[in-house]
Formats: structure tokens, C-alpha cells, sequence
């Protein structure tokens, strides 16, 4: 052993020597024979043979440097530092990782790095540091993600829920990450982490009291280690078992299973204590130290007769140290390169990071002017779209009511034009949110069919619904986002077909439980969108051509709206097309299928209420709280069109003492008026009369949040302007709701 020692070390130093002068297919062999020699160690490491890992280790770290191969250095490093964890010598281990992980960091090893951080969580796992293990292991599971390394993942996971078990005694929390980790470790032949899996797993269900599903873990994990022969997993093992059948009243069994844990412990530590004086010996041993002397000895009385005898061996030292004299001359020029290809990096960085807040501040500044101008167009809107409505209603001439109903068109067009800007300011500043709700899909289609029709009619063009009778009656998903996109998709559709047919189609893809996979398609028989513009009409303010601007109209708003909601839902849109042949928009997205709580319930959602009548208005109560004069006006003289009795309030404060001394049926609520605003007075009124219906009439703008009206008191929000339809749709509905419980 001690002459195969000698060889070794003579190779390395000749193999370091020489090493630049030797073929890639020697170098290759040679990485070949380092990641075996790794592969061998963690091997011993898992069978507790460590005093054969330590040999294979030190072989491994000697030949990597001599060919100067700093990832396999540093690799070797690592798996040393997993050696000295096992033997509990976490001070060793910790040191090793460093050196490990400052080769890595340097050379961007980021393989290397994680498996470094993993080991490094270990340790600080061991020594109940659970902060600072938490941290490495974040950090090692950052590098796995980008890596896509689902093993890896599995590896974090794993150890992750050790810590859990090691914390506040969290059993449950450790168990799912547990079983998150089985799977992912299933994909790689990993024997010895999926044995620590069912060990653990074993351990967290014995914590939670389920005693038998740890019985059942543990005897997967025996099984397993005693197949590969992992001695301490059988040892750790065996007394999880024997702890087992002391709480299940077994007191024999736990007991022959404790000595057979005792007598693999004695073994174990024998095995231990050996490799320990074994790298004790070779590192501080007096045996050792007269050894190397005597060696040394030996090896200078050869060296002097070989002087004598040959001078060759002179030429050869000098030629070798002229040889690393240019080495270091070229390692020397290479850096000072480095260090100023460095320095250009960090300048280009640093450039890059300034370009950037520039492009955030760029971007706060678009969102908080279109906020602010998408607003203010709001209020004088309202007063065109109300006043229009009204001088409608009054008999107008034919010229008249020509002029009006032009007016009406532009109104409504610069309206959709202003809800869609509001649209992807939200989107784009990442503001809109998911809201799961049960609802019925093929109702909410045909409703949005029933709004669309009158713009179809008017370019003589029919719609057709094809639905699966497969889907289900009830899904769970957020039904104003599916609205808002069939929307947009079947009125583009519509703005470009004349004298045709549009076609919704909804079809069951698979279902597997309650898990619903639905294909969505929107087909026309319109102008169609050529191949070279497919690619960016769903990209802002792009339409097909100037021509079909001209033509059509729009901003081209729509498509990027349903791409950013899409993205928004995990889904994408698609789109197949023609010149004069018509446009096929379709998409996929999954819900979950609900059961209807009872017939009634499944009667209901196969209903389609019939849309109310303005009757219910007459001599109804209401109360309009405006702080503009006009939209007080506007909004007074519609509703009494209607029969209403209207009260108006200038202020918040005002409307709190009118509901306070007065009934009403319903209260209009504006939201931003000076003194107190319209969600705190509507706070204010809700602490006293909790049953009046309270809509706010507000423009809606970017930093404001529907769901914090609803969860301030108010039954539903119209946005200014306003469709008088919606306006007096909603209205209905609340006053129909008062009929109905009184």
C-alpha cells in the first residue's frame, strides 16, 4: 500500500508538471476517472465505509488538481464536506464548503453551488441554526428552479421538512413536503433519498400520531436500505420501529428491535472510530510522522545517486521551470485581461441598472397620467352621454334626433375607448387580480350574446352559440375576466364581419375528477387578417392595416386586453386566418366542475331571469349623493323621467344626516367630493341602517380596488359614464330585492 502511495504521489506531480502537454483524450480519461472516484465515494459514504470514501476522496481532490480542473476541485470539496457531516464533524464539513463554494461562485458553477448550499443547510440544520439554514436552503433551491432540476427540488424538499420536524414540531407541514419531495425523486435512481423519505416520513407521522401509516413508511424504508446495504439508515430505522411498538403496546417486539438497533449502532461506531484514528494517524500520528521521515530518507539518497549518474535530469528541471515560468507570465497577462474585461462588465452593469429605474420611473409616470386623464375624461363624458340621452327622449326632428344619435355613437366610442385604457393600465401595472366564484358558463356566454346582438344586427350579421351539453352545469373560475375576454374577441369579430355569421364554440377537452379542461373558439366569416400581420395584432394599439383603421375603426386595444388576461389565467391565445376568408380565435383554460348543492339550486342556474321593468322605479325614494352640479342634474332628471322621487346630497356629510331623518328605497353614492369621501360616509350609514341598498356612481380609476367598495358596505358599483341600460338594470335589481323582503 505504502509503494502504490508513493506511485500515486509521483503521478499527480508529473501529471501536474506535464499537463498542458497532454491530448484532450488523456484529460478525458482523467475526468473520467475523478467523477467515478466521486460517484464511488458517495457511494462508501451512503454504506458507511468511510475510511474507503476518505481514500477515493483524496484520490479524486489530487487528480483534479493536477490537471487544474477547479469544478472538479471544488465538487470533490463538496462531497468531503457531506463525508464530515455524516461523522458529525460539522466544523470540518463547514470548512471544506467554503473552499467549495468560493471556487464556484468564481468559475459560475452553479450545479456545484446548489449541491454546496444543500449541504450547507445540513449542517446548520444539525446545530438547530434553523434560520441560517433556511436561508441556504432558498438559496439552493433558487439555482435547482432555474436549473430545472426536479431532483434537486426533491433533494431541498426533503430536508426542508427534516427541519420542520427539527422546529416547533410541525408534523403536518413536513409531511407535505415530504410527499412533494417522493415524487420528485422518483425521477432519477436516488435509493438513498428516497430511503431518508420514507424515514422521515415515517418520523413526522409518528409525531402526528398515526401510528400506523409510520409503521407502514418505515418498513419501506428498511426495505430499501437493507437492499442497498445503507447500515445507518438501517440502524435509524430500526429504532423508529422500536419506538413504534412501545407506543402501540408491543413491549417484545420494541424490545428485540432496540438490541438489533444497539448491536448495528456498536457496529457502526466501530467502523466510525476506525476511519477517525485512521485520518487521525495520517494527519498527527508520531508512526506516521517516522514513516515519512524514513521515506524521506530514502528518497534523498536515491535522488543523489540518480544526480550522480545521470545530469539529464538537471536539463529537465530547467527546461520544466522555464515551462512554468511562461505558464505564469500567461496566467499573469490573462488575469490583468480579466480584471479589465471585468471592469467593462461592471460599467455595462451599472449603466444597465440606471436604464432601468428610469424605464420603472417612465412606467409609474404613464400609469399615474393615464389614471389621472382617464378620470378626468369621466366626469365631462358623463354630462355628453347623460344630456344626450335625455334630449333623446324628448321628441326630437328627424335632424335632430340624426345629430343626436351621432353624438350618442361618438360618446359611447370614446367610452370604450377610455374603459380599455383603464384595462391595460391595470394589466400592464399588474393590478387586476384571479376571483374565484361558482357560476354557470353557458348562462354568462348567452348573455354576452344578448349584449353583442344589437351590434350584429346592425352589420346584418348572425351569431351562433355551439355549446358541449358534456361541460358541466357549475364551474368554479372568475366569470368577469371569461366575460370580458368573449367580449372583446366576439365584438372584434364583429367590427370586422358584414352580412355573416359568427360562431362560439365551447367544447369538454377532458375532465378527470373535478377538473375541467375547456377549448373556447370565436369564428367569422369577416375580412380576415393576413400572415405577416397575425404575429403583432395582438401587440397595443395595432390593427390589421391603416386601410382597416380607416375603414373599421378602433384602437386595437382589444386583442392585447384578451392576451394580458389570458397570460393572466395560465393560458394563451391562438389565432389561424386568411385574407377574405374570416378569422378562428380560440384558447384553452381549466375550471373546476362544481355539483349543484340541491335541484332548486341546479334550477336556478338553468334559469335566465327576465330582464326587470322600469315600473318597479315609480315613486321610489332615492337619493343622489353629487358634489357636480351638472352630473346631479343629469343624473336627477333620468330618474325622474322614470317616476322617482329624488333627493340630492351635496356632500358625504350631508348624505348621513338625510338617511339619518328621511327613508329612502336606494342611495347613489359618488366616491370622490370634497370633505368626507363617499366610502367613508357610506361606512358611516352602514353603522345604523345596514339594509339599504348603496351604489356607487363613480369613475372608476387605476389605484382604486373594487373589492374594497364592496367590503365598505356597497351592494354594487356603476362606472361614469354609464349605459342608461346598466344604470337602470342595476337599480331594478336592488329595488325588486326590497320588494321582495319586505
Amino acid at each position: 500500500m505504502k509503494n502504490f502511495t508513493l506511485l500515486m504521489v509521483a503521478f499527480l506531480y508529473f501529471s501536474f508538471s506535464y499537463s498542458q502537454g497532454k491530448s484532450l483524450q488523456e484529460v478525458d480519461e482523467i475526468n473520467t476517472t475523478i467523477e467515478q472516484l466521486l460517484e464511488n465515494a458517495e457511494e462508501s459514504i451512503n454504506s458507511i465505509h468511510f475510511d474507503q470514501a476518505l481514500r477515493e476522496l483524496n484520490t479524486a481532490l489530487e487528480l483534479s488538481r493536477s490537471i487544474d480542473h477547479p469544478r472538479l476541485i471544488a465538487l470533490s470539496s463538496s462531497i468531503l464536506a457531506h463525508l464530515y457531516y455524516v461523522r458529525h464533524e460539522n466544523e470540518r464539513a463547514a470548512t471544506e464548503l467554503q473552499r467549495a463554494i468560493s471556487i464556484q461562485r468564481e468559475i459560475e458553477d452553479e450545479e456545484g453551488l446548489a449541491y454546496s448550499y444543500l449541504n450547507f443547510g445540513k449542517i446548520f440544520t444539525a446545530k438547530k441554526i434553523f434560520d441560517r439554514a433556511t436561508e441556504y436552503f432558498d438559496l439552493a433551491e433558487a439555482l435547482y428552479k432555474k436549473q430545472e432540476d426536479t431532483e434537486g427540488i426533491g433533494a431541498v424538499e426533503l430536508n426542508r421538512g427534516i427541519l420542520y420536524l427539527n422546529t416547533a414540531e410541525r408534523p403536518h407541514a413536513a409531511l407535505s413536503l415530504l410527499n412533494s419531495a417522493e415524487k420528485k425523486l422518483r425521477i432519477q435512481n436516488n435509493e438513498y433519498e428516497r430511503t431518508r423519505v420514507h424515514y422521515y416520513k415515517a418520523r413526522a407521522y409518528q409525531a402526528s400520531g398515526q401510528l400506523a401509516e409510520a409503521m407502514e413508511e418505515a418498513e419501506k424504508s428498511l426495505k430499501t436500505a437493507q437492499h442497498n446495504n445503507f447500515a445507518g439508515m438501517i440502524q435509524h430505522t430500526r429504532l423508529v420501529q422500536s419506538q413504534l411498538q412501545e407506543e402501540m403496546g408491543n413491549y417484545q417486539e420494541a424490545l428485540t428491535l432496540l438490541r438489533e438497533n444497539n448491536k448495528i449502532q456498536d457496529s457502526l461506531y466501530n467502523l466510525n472510530a476506525e476511519a477517525l484514528a485512521v485520518d487521525a494517524s495520517a494527519r498527527y500520528g508520531v508512526d506516521s510522522m517516522k514513516s515519512t521521515m524514513n521515506e524521506l530518507t530514502r528518497k534523498k539518497e536515491e535522488a543523489e545517486r540518480t544526480l550522480k549518474v545521470n545530469k539529464l535530469t538537471t536539463i529537465l528541471s530547467v527546461a520544466l521551470i522555464t515551462i512554468l515560468s511562461l505558464l505564469t507570465l500567461s496566467l499573469y497577462k490573462n488575469n490583468n485581461l480579466r480584471a479589465r474585461a471585468n471592469d467593462l462588465l461592471q460599467k455595462k452593469n451599472s449603466e444597465l441598472i440606471t436604464a432601468k429605474e428610469n424605464a420603472e420611473k417612465a412606467s409609474l409616470a404613464k400609469a399615474q397620467f393615464l389614471s389621472t386623464i382617464t378620470h378626468e375624461l369621466r366626469t365631462p363624458l358623463y354630462a355628453v352621454t347623460g344630456l344626450t340621452h335625455l334630449l333623446l327622449e324628448e321628441s326630437p326632428t328627424e335632424n335632430q334626433k340624426e345629430h343626436l344619435n351621432s353624438l350618442k355613437f361618438s360618446g359611447e366610442y370614446l367610452l370604450s375607448l377610455i374603459n380599455n385604457i383603464l384595462d391595460l393600465n391595470k394589466l400592464e401595472a399588474k393590478k387586476v387580480e384571479m376571483l374565484e366564484s361558482s357560476f354557470n358558463l353557458k348562462k354568462r356566454i348567452t348573455d354576452v350574446l344578448i349584449a353583442l346582438k344589437n351590434s350584429a344586427e346592425d352589420k346584418k350579421t348572425k351569431l351562433h352559440l355551439e355549446f358541449d351539453p358534456e361541460i358541466p352545469k357549475k364551474l368554479k373560475g372568475d366569470p368577469l375576466k371569461i366575460s370580458q375576454i368573449l367580449i372583446n374577441l366576439i365584438g372584434n369579430s364583429i367590427k370586422f364581419t358584414e352580412d355573416g355569421d359568427i360562431w362560439v364554440r365551447v367544447k369538454r377537452l377532458r375532465q378527470k375528477d373535478s377538473k375541467v379542461l375547456l377549448r373556447f373558439e370565436v369564428q367569422d366569416t369577416g375580412e380576415g387578417i393576413s400572415k405577416e400581420k397575425q404575429k403583432a395584432i395582438f401587440e397595443n394599439f395595432t390593427q390589421g392595416s391603416l386601410q382597416i383603421n380607416r375603414k373599421f375603426g378602433g384602437t386595437g386595444l382589444g386583442l392585447s386586453i384578451v392576451k394580458n388576461l389570458l397570460n393572466l389565467m395560465d393560458s394563451e391565445i391562438h389565432l389561424e386566418s386568411e385574407l377574405g376568408e374570416g378569422s378562428l380565435f380560440h384558447f384553452e383554460l381549466n375550471f373546476e366542475a362544481m355539483e349543484p348543492a340541491s335541484p332548486q339550486d341546479q334550477k336556478s342556474i338553468d334559469e335566465i331571469p327576465e330582464p326587470l321593468s322600469n315600473n318597479i322605479m315609480h315613486n321610489k325614494k332615492i337619493l343622489i349623493v353629487e358634489d357636480n352640479k351638472i352630473n346631479q342634474m343629469i343624473t336627477r332628471k333620468i330618474l325622474e323621467k322614470n317616476k322617482v322621487i329624488c333627493d340630492v346630497a351635496d356632500n358625504g356629510t350631508t348624505a348621513i344626516t338625510k338617511v339619518k331623518d328621511n327613508e329612502f328605497d336606494l342611495i347613489l353614492m359618488d366616491i370622490h367630493m370634497p370633505g368626507i369621501s363617499g366610502i367613508e360616509a357610506t361606512r358611516e350609514i352602514r353603522k345604523f341602517n345596514e339594509s339599504i341598498p348603496i351604489i356607487a356612481l363613480t369613475a372608476v380609476t387605476l389605484e382604486e380596488s373594487l373589492d374594497e367598495f364592496y367590503l365598505n358596505g356597497f351592494n354594487d358599483i356603476i362606472p361614469k359614464p354609464y349605459k342608461t341600460e346598466e344604470f337602470f338594470q342595476k337599480i331594478n335589481k336592488y329595488l325588486n330585492q326590497q320588494k321582495a323582503t319586505i
